[in-house]
């Protein structure tokens, strides 16, 4: 981080870090490194980054945009007969920033291939870009501002999770990326408002009581967790318009007695929300998803495409796959079994393991494509599932969430056993998706929604090395109509 000051337009002004530092309450220091965050703190890799995963959010929304969850939601803001002049992504209408950011976020995390913070198990980009839009079109600010507002919300996300524990989180049956987003979001729209440290609190605090995301969402193929990121936009941004009217919260919102931390787990760990705080970036340890389906399916789908690609598998050579499943997913993507094997919905079969193998093994791929209605019922499919078995592997466990490794083993039909460890799949920050194969995920995202011409003015405009021109370069491109 830079120094003890900053020079701005003339007048020294105490560092992020400096401010931080002085404040006695968690929820304090933490708020008062937002809204003192700028453009000119962040350093070279994490300005880069803004762009890449603003690229990976919109490909998401767009594509998202065309659900049958989209259509009900679009359904829904349009009886309310609002208008406004924020943009719902890939629709005609226009918005209160709030009901924006709802759509918005909604949109982008119906593909399930959004992005992932890997220490929470959370995933920032859809809700944070939501609200960084729909706030930076209300305050006509430029790209770099929205930019470092969206860095903040991925720190508050990332930050928060990793305290809470994902899989202490998880037992007690909520979604990280709905109760953290509440408060990450509240810290983009903070940033983007101008609020300072005290009135960041409050939105903090604010925010607190509108945290929600319930992982029942599994039982039945519910479209609730598509809801998580859409809602926490639109909390945040209520909660930062709220505290800007000197609307109150709770002081220690994160760390009080009833406040975050304790309310959403069995065992935080407080210190994560600070350390290394304006050093460590969190958008640096977020991965994009290679595969349209949840992140615990990503390292054994890619050792499964690995064994077919290396030995030239066809279905009928293999007998079996067993795959090693990180303990946190476990219940997520492998349990029950019965009910993994049969997925009634596109929602069923993104957090069906044996679904994202058998459709790896027959099309070598698990794209959006394969994702799709139509696909299932394929009897094929459905047969290559049952070859399926997921394991729990202690090993695995003690390298999470640092690492989301996982291995799998195919036994083939004349006997041969291979196998397959992953301990980064791709997507992940060390090893990342290159510009160009980001760009093809665009396209493929979104290729049936917008135009080819549309399309490359999108990937120009994020990419656009000027950051000082307004977002409204950017978001002019995203409506319909």
């Amino acid at each position: 981080m830079p120094g003890d000051t900053i020079e701005g337009g003339g007048v020294a002004r105490p560092s992020p870090a400096t401010v931080a530092a002085a404040c006695p309450l968690g929820t304090e220091r933490l708020a008062a490194w937002v809204a003192g965050l700028r453009w000119v703190d962040l350093p070279p890799a994490v300005r880069d980054a803004a762009p890449y995963f603003l690229l990976d959010y919109l490909g998401n929304a767009i594509g998202g945009s065309r659900a049958e969850s989209s259509a009900a939601m679009g359904r829904f803001l349009r009886g309310l007969g609002l208008a406004g002049a924020a943009t719902a992504i890939a629709s005609e209408l226009r918005l209160p920033p709030q009901y924006a950011a709802l759509w918005n976020g909604q949109a982008a995390h119906c593909l399930e291939s959004d992005d992932t913070h890997q220490a929470s198990s959370s995933h920032p980009g859809a809700s944070v870009w939501s609200a960084a839009l729909a706030a930076g079109e209300l305050t006509s600010a430029s790209r770099e501002r929205v930019f470092t507002a969206a860095v903040a919300g991925y720190e508050v996300v990332g930050r928060l999770g990793a305290a809470l524990g994902p899989a202490q989180h998880y037992a007690r049956g909520f979604h990280p990326t709905g109760t953290c987003g509440a408060l990450g979001c509240a810290a983009v729209a903070a940033n983007l408002l101008g609020l300072d440290g005290a009135a960041t609190a409050n939105a903090f605090g604010i925010a607190l009581s509108q945290g929600a995301g319930s992982m029942e969402f599994l039982s039945g193929g519910a479209w609730t967790k598509r809801f998580h990121p859409g809602w926490a936009a639109h909390s945040g941004l209520l909660a930062a318009l709220l505290a800007r009217e000197g609307f109150t919260g709770p002081r220690a919102a994160i760390e009080g007695k009833d406040g975050f931390l304790r309310s959403y787990s069995d065992a935080p760990r407080a210190e994560l929300v600070l350390h290394a705080l304006g050093s460590d970036f969190q958008i640096l340890r977020t991965s994009i998803k290679a595969h349209a389906c949840c992140r615990y399916k990503q390292a054994p789908i890619d050792g499964l495409l690995a064994l077919v690609r290396q030995h030239r598998l066809a279905p009928s050579d293999v007998a079996r796959i067993t795959i090693g499943v990180l303990g946190a997913g476990f219940g997520i993507i492998a349990e029950p079994r019965a009910q993994k094997l049969a997925p009634q919905s596109v929602v069923d079969a993104q957090f069906s393991m044996p679904y994202g193998a058998a459709v790896a093994l027959l099309h070598g791929r698990a794209s959006i494509r394969e994702y799709a209605p139509e696909v299932l019922g394929d009897p094929a499919v459905r047969h290559e599932m049952e070859k399926v078995v997921c394991v729990r592997d202690a090993a695995l466990d003690a390298r999470f969430p640092r690492q989301w490794p996982a291995w799998t083993e195919v036994e083939t039909s004349d006997g041969r056993r291979l196998r397959a460890a992953i301990d980064y799949p791709k997507g992940d920050p060390e090893n990342p998706l290159s510009d160009d194969e980001l760009a093809a995920k665009f396209e493929e995202l979104c290729g049936t929604t917008l135009d080819g011409a549309r399309r490359r003015a999108i990937i120009a405009a994020v990419r656009d090395p000027d950051a000082t021109r307004p977002i409204a370069d950017l978001t002019r491109l995203l409506g319909r109509g």
